[in-house]
């Protein structure tokens, strides 16, 4: 038994997505930067996204680093995991700005940025700071809501109006839509927002419509509720009649091939509401999207 003697320290696994090292995980290396937004304030059903992006880390540490799909080393893509963002309890305009502005800054030192949601509503600050960069930039909005309401619940800033906040700043594309009130039909049809209501049975020329709506540069937002709730049952909002797993990485992978993904966020993940799996599966969709965005098919 070896013995343990003065200025020994056992090996330790790094507190970040993918447990990397310090060579692959320094924001100097990365190409990537997670931002973890623990943020639930206007959660209107079951609250727990908060806890969603320390669920995503700490599940990433059983993920592979090799990609079979993409023959690639996620790892070598270097992604550096932020800080938590701390919430700002001023209401959600005050951090929507917050967000807006730490997700412009690493824009700023040449990193693709990824949210780790939280609810929703942290779309909204990401998208302002991403059509700053990128002013030709498109939404793909995967959920199955619209979120297409001017307001919810006092505030234009919630989970319920994220979509139409981000059709403000720039063209966006809904897929994956099973639920929505008659403001929001209404909305859709005057202002002819292209959205995809979910039928399995269609998914190839629904992918393929939804790719020939998007520009260059496209920001990818998921709500995890755009899953069916029998895979992911640990959202806030769960609707049932919704993507498998395949459907939805099959989708994100057309994407990838002809257009490029410069921003995205996963969200909604309240891991106290489901299996253990439900957090393998929130990490393992922000594993393709980093994969997609910087090591993807174009990279190839």
């Amino acid at each position: 038994m070896t013995e343990l003697g003065p200025g020994f320290l056992p090996p330790l696994i790094p507190h970040n997505f993918l447990a990397l090292p310090q060579d692959q995980s320094s924001l100097e290396n990365a190409k990537i930067a997670l931002i973890p937004v623990p943020y639930d304030s206007t959660t209107s059903f079951r609250s727990g996204s908060r806890e969603g992006p320390e669920a995503m880390i700490t599940a990433s540490y059983g993920l592979e680093d090799y990609d079979f799909e993409l023959n690639l080393d996620v790892s070598e893509i270097g992604i550096h995991t932020t800080s938590a963002l701390e919430p700002h309890m001023g209401g959600p305009g005050l951090m929507t700005e917050r967000i807006k502005a730490v997700v412009g800054s690493y824009i700023g030192m040449g990193k693709t940025v990824g949210l780790l949601g939280g609810e929703h509503s942290i779309t909204i600050g990401s998208v302002q700071a991403h059509v700053e960069a990128y002013p030709a930039l498109s939404v793909l909005y995967l959920d199955a809501h619209a979120d297409l309401r001017d307001e919810y619940m006092g505030t234009p800033y919630g989970h319920a109006s994220a979509a139409r906040r981000a059709y403000e700043c720039c063209p966006i594309a809904l897929a994956g839509v099973r639920s929505l009130c008659q403001e929001e039909h209404d909305f859709i049809r005057e202002n002819n927002v292209p959205v995809w209501y979910w039928d399995p049975n269609s998914h190839r020329s629904t992918a393929d419509s939804v790719v020939d709506s998007l520009s260059d540069a496209v920001y990818v937002s998921v709500d995890l509720d755009v899953l069916d709730p029998a895979l992911m049952p640990a959202v806030g909002t769960p609707e049932p009649g919704g993507m498998v797993w395949h459907q939805l990485v099959s989708l994100l992978g057309r994407v990838a091939e002809s257009r490029r993904i410069v921003g995205f966020d996963v969200c909604e993940l309240a891991p106290a509401d489901g299996p253990p799996a439900c957090s393998y599966t929130a990490a393992k969709l922000v594993y393709k999207l980093v994969a997609y965005a910087r090591g993807g098919k174009q990279a190839s």
